[in-house]
């Protein structure tokens, strides 16, 4: 028997042995009583463009937007309060990711509003690679020209109105709820690096891929006082590049979150990527397959919902860092004049570029501002965020370091280049380990326009240094807000 936090019925009849199997993995069997004292408010904005822009995130497609779409994409916002006031609110987007401009500028508007602070706020991207071209950002891979440019600059503004007019609608909302936390499972993300596309589906049929991964699918979910549900926030971490069209939509995440939305009227359901920076979902680029893998995620996320819920205290500490990461080698002028005759567009205008700016006398940063946060929920669910497209390997050796249970959000805040291990580096330096090695630890810098082409070789380190030190703030004894 399965119990119905909302009419306290009894509604599935499974064997023992199943029901013990289903809690132990999703982390359940031992659900806490119902704690009261939280609040959650829930809050949505269309954010589909009107205009023909670009779609960010391929660099081989040739036009922008056909003006179609298969779903609308989406701003969402979930606000949270503890019992001691204390709030924070997360931001989910279907975007490919939310550049740090646009997050500076976000949060100016929400601490003149709303009086919230830097880790107050989470602003997660899905990741879709049917989203807009933004603000500064991936302008080296499309030949933008001025009328394109100035449609970037008016979308991007009304974006950050948008953002955040959505978190005060939100904040508005908040009403009595409790808030519970759990995970399941779905296998559809595989290793890029280490599984040759095309050979996957055989590989699949014979159990033997390769690679690490995270197949966790983590939950949190908020009920209103009659128990039906108002909101339901998913991760996985997995690229959303099953669709490579030319019209907006919002991938796998996109319908997963509307099969939830279907399945529980008037729910908000919400996604946010994990580490999935070498994640992709194979096979892909068929319609009929981004469909698949939404019912995939969001089936695993009914049987986190179906389960006994673990309710959390109604306690809330949130913490905020910025790590400077170093870059690699510095550019040189030699070596971009040879890749302003790159074969490929993208590196030539990234190349002549920068060029530009050494031949004008001017000096690259050496580093970059990294954004990290740590949120504790209810003195037990750690939730994680990292700024860029981090790879696997920052979930796995987070869950190993704080429980298996520990959620860690890529794509949040400031998507500003691939963030690889140091497994990664090594593997991508020259000469390559694989053929189909070398872009997250080293080409993606080009993609991104950074000015170097590989982060220095201690990034995992400081990464992982700054996220002890936020996560130990958060436990009891340190969590003052």
């Amino acid at each position: 028997m399965v119990f119905h936090p909302k009419s306290g019925e009894r509604i599935h009849l499974v064997t023992a042995v199943g029901l013990l199997t289903l809690l132990l993995g999703l982390g359940l069997a031992s659900a806490a009583p119902a704690a009261e004292g939280w609040q959650a408010g829930t809050a949505r904005t269309v954010i589909t463009p009107t205009q023909n822009l670009w779609l960010a995130g391929f660099s081989n497609r040739t036009n922008p937007a056909a003006g179609g779409k298969v779903m609308d994409l989406w701003v969402k916002a979930l606000a949270l309060e503890d019992a001691n006031g204390h709030r924070a609110v997360m931001l989910t987007a279907d975007l490919l990711g939310i550049p740090k401009n646009i997050y500076e500028h976000t949060l100016a508007v929400l601490a003149r509003k709303y009086q919230l602070r830097p880790d107050q706020v989470m602003l997660a991207a899905s990741h879709t690679h049917c989203g807009p071209v933004l603000r500064n950002a991936l302008y080296d891979i499309y030949p933008l020209d001025d009328r394109q440019r100035d449609l970037i600059d008016r979308y991007s503004a009304l974006l950050e109105s948008q953002m955040a007019d959505t978190m005060g609608a939100a904040l508005a909302d908040l009403a009595p709820v409790r808030i519970a936390s759990g995970q399941g499972s779905t296998g559809f993300a595989v290793n890029r690096r280490n599984n040759v596309e095309n050979a996957v589906p055989g590989l699949i049929l014979a159990g033997a891929l390769n690679g690490p991964v995270d197949h966790a699918v983590p939950v949190l979910a908020a009920y209103r006082p009659d128990g039906s549900l108002k909101a339901v926030l998913c991760g996985y971490a997995c690229h959303n590049t099953t669709f490579a069209i030319n019209e907006w939509c919002g991938d796998y995440a996109g319908f997963a979150q509307l099969d939830l939305e279907k399945s529980h009227p008037g729910a908000q359901a919400m996604f946010f990527m994990g580490c999935g920076g070498d994640q992709n979902p194979l096979p892909r680029h068929q319609a009929y397959l981004g469909e698949r893998y939404g019912g995939m995620l969001a089936a695993a996320v009914e049987e986190v919902l179906v389960a006994p819920p673990r309710y959390l205290a109604p306690d809330l500490v949130t913490r905020m860092k910025m790590v400077t990461l170093p870059f690699g080698e510095p550019l040189s002028m030699p070596q971009l004049k040879i890749m302003t005759n790159d074969p490929s567009p993208p590196t030539r205008r990234w190349a002549g570029r920068w060029l530009a700016f050494l031949e004008a006398g001017n000096k690259p940063p050496r580093g970059y501002n990294f954004p990290m946060q740590a949120w504790r929920l209810g003195g037990q669910q750690l939730l994680i965020s990292l700024g860029g497209e981090p790879v696997v390997d920052y979930a796995i050796k987070f869950k190993q370091t704080y429980g298996y249970q520990t959620w860690v959000a890529g794509y949040c805040n400031d998507v500003m280049c691939y963030i690889p291990s140091r497994r990664v580096l090594q593997e991508d330096l020259n000469p390559k380990l694989g053929p189909h090695w070398g872009y997250e630890g080293s080409y993606a810098f080009v993609v991104y326009g950074l000015p170097a082409l590989r982060w220095g070789d201690n990034v995992e380190n400081l990464i992982a240094g700054g996220v002890g030190e936020l996560v130990a703030s958060t436990t009891a004894g340190n969590d003052k807000k």
